[in-house]
């Protein structure tokens, strides 16, 4: 066992990191069973060793379970679901590019109708698409919902460093048996959270995810979105 990060990991332990990021990827349907606290407790410890700049540790952390999460899912529901009240909610920040272009849109359309293909929702069929994306709110039926908050003070290398975090999150959940799916989504609904949290001025919103044990029945897990060749990404320069 690697005791030192000098240490040369084990074949083994180079196999165990590789699975758990290779094998993460969003879940869109959860079983019902219990995530115990000490259990997200210690993912959320492993993944505070994400970096970040002189040591900020920007992250935040709410834990939603039980008839607290219940009651958000709920609120933000009845929001979704109400035309006029929707109209009223927006992002606070620009997750999304303003302006699509190649190769990003087409990426985006392709998981979209590779989504709806698995769930046989046709082109054209607003109140399925709407149903589909309104599972959001409800974790996808996860056991916990975790929604992550940043101090509004802190500027976009804190958000880079953020992005770390949520990593961590998600491929410890990985080793140990759970999946996760992180979700932009609920930054619509950010006055809602806000008040149903009780969050101080200060904390911004930036964006939920489920946690739980994936349905392996569920089309939709069976979902692997595509990745570019490292070719198509990366230059080596050398001389």
């Amino acid at each position: 066992m690697t005791t030192s990060p000098f240490d040369k990991p084990t074949p083994e332990q180079t196999a165990a990191v590789d699975a758990a990021i290779t094998t993460r990827h969003s879940m869109r349907a959860f079983l019902p069973t219990e995530v115990p606290r000490a259990l997200i407790e210690e993912l959320l410890q492993v993944a505070a060793r994400a970096p970040s700049g002189t040591n900020t540790q920007p992250w935040q952390v709410h834990v939603l379970t039980g008839a607290a999460k219940q009651r958000l899912s709920e609120r933000i529901l009845a929001a979704y679901d109400d035309p006029e009240e929707l109209s009223t909610h927006s992002e606070e920040y620009a997750y999304y590019p303003r302006e699509w272009v190649s190769p990003f849109i087409d990426r985006r359309r392709k998981v979209g109708w590779d989504l709806y293909g698995l769930l046989n929702i046709t082109k054209g069929d607003k109140a399925r698409m709407h149903d589909q994306h309104g599972r959001n709110y409800s974790f996808f039926d996860a056991p916990v919902g975790l929604m992550f908050t940043i101090d509004r003070v802190m500027q976009t290398g804190s958000w880079l460093d953020y992005g770390m975090f949520l990593q961590n999150v998600m491929v410890a959940a990985r080793g140990r048996g759970l999946h996760t799916c992180p979700q932009a989504a609920f930054t619509q609904f950010h006055r809602l959270i806000a008040e149903e949290l009780k969050l101080q001025p200060n904390q911004q919103l930036v964006c939920g995810m489920s946690l739980g044990y994936a349905d392996p029945a569920a089309v939709e897990n069976s979902l692997v979105t595509e990745r570019a060749p490292v070719a198509e990404f990366t230059r080596f320069l050398a001389d």
